[in-house]
């Protein structure tokens, strides 16, 4: 069939059609089936974690009568539940309090070190600014 410029419709060859597959694999070396779709993933079992961007932890004491806080800065693509599970999971590991204002999460005392270790967990990579 064809239309009456010329051009075939007739379909041809469908998009299944692998032009490899005639092709030998004689002279390879040997090579498992998924070697081309793994290949950018650390070998084991499990894939390659994800890094969800840098966060600021900071220590504050301004405006707060003397006490400090462990402030984390830079939440960027999450929600509000998630940063509420975050912060309540600082919470329970620190033993101190803590809340979620204005998009950061501020957990009682100076905490830093716990706070990096559960971010570490999360895939984000903690940075400690500040003083």
């Amino acid at each position: 069939m064809s239309d009456p410029k010329g051009i075939p419709t007739g379909g041809g060859q469908s998009f299944g059609h692998n032009p490899f597959a005639a092709l030998s694999s004689e002279g390879l070396p040997p090579g498992t089936e998924s070697s081309a779709a793994t290949s950018g993933r650390r070998t084991g079992d499990q894939p390659a974690r994800k890094n969800r961007g840098r966060v600021d932890i900071i220590r504050q004491t301004a405006g707060r009568g003397g006490k400090t806080v462990t402030v984390v800065k830079g939440l960027v693509g999450i929600g509000l539940p998630e940063k509420e599970q975050l912060a309540k999971a600082m919470r329970q590991a620190c033993g101190t309090g803590g809340t979620v204002k204005n998009g950061q999460i501020e957990i009682q005392g100076d905490k830093r070190a716990e706070v990096a270790r559960i971010l570490s967990e999360a895939n984000f990579r903690p940075v400690f600014a500040g003083g």
